[in-house]
């Protein structure tokens, strides 16, 4: 990584990007970028700025005292479509009513979503952008997320 230079993270999708606490990017996505920081504003009023975003995000993602991953408890029936939930774990997609298990080249197995508690892992702060008005649809979803298994 290159000091006070963008991240030089790639992913997989723009789920993949959200489950790991990553905004769009505000050079090479700004159409996106905007829509996000318009539907960020709205649900954090007092923060502006990438900074302030990617401040809160960093929080949400990783445990301060352990520098570990942190998860978050969520119910099932309150997870938008995009977000990510562990499951033995395995990293799932929440689509509809399915989930779909998540590897670096795609999602290769569907099964039913469950009910009950979920492990999300998705940063809360970015549940909520999917869960808005961004109508809970993620942009740029890998094409195996849509193929039938």
């Amino acid at each position: 990584m290159q000091p006070n230079r963008f991240t030089e993270l790639f992913f997989l999708d723009e789920a993949t990007a959200f489950a790991a606490g990553h905004r769009p990017c505000a050079l090479c996505r700004r159409a996106d970028y905007d829509r996000f920081v318009e539907i960020w504003s709205g649900l954090h009023p007092r923060q502006r700025g990438a900074d302030a975003m990617d401040e809160q995000l960093h929080a949400e993602r990783v445990d301060a005292r352990t520098r570990g991953q942190r998860q978050h408890a969520a119910s099932y029936d309150d997870l938008p479509d995009g977000a990510f939930v562990a499951e033995a774990g395995e990293p799932w997609l929440v689509a509809g009513p399915h989930l779909r298990r998540w590897t670096p080249a795609g999602y290769v197995e569907a099964r039913a979503r469950p009910t009950g508690s979920a492990v999300l892992v998705t940063p809360p702060s970015l549940v909520a952008v999917l869960a808005s008005a961004w109508d809970g649809l993620v942009p740029l979803l890998h094409p195996s997320a849509a193929a039938r298994r």
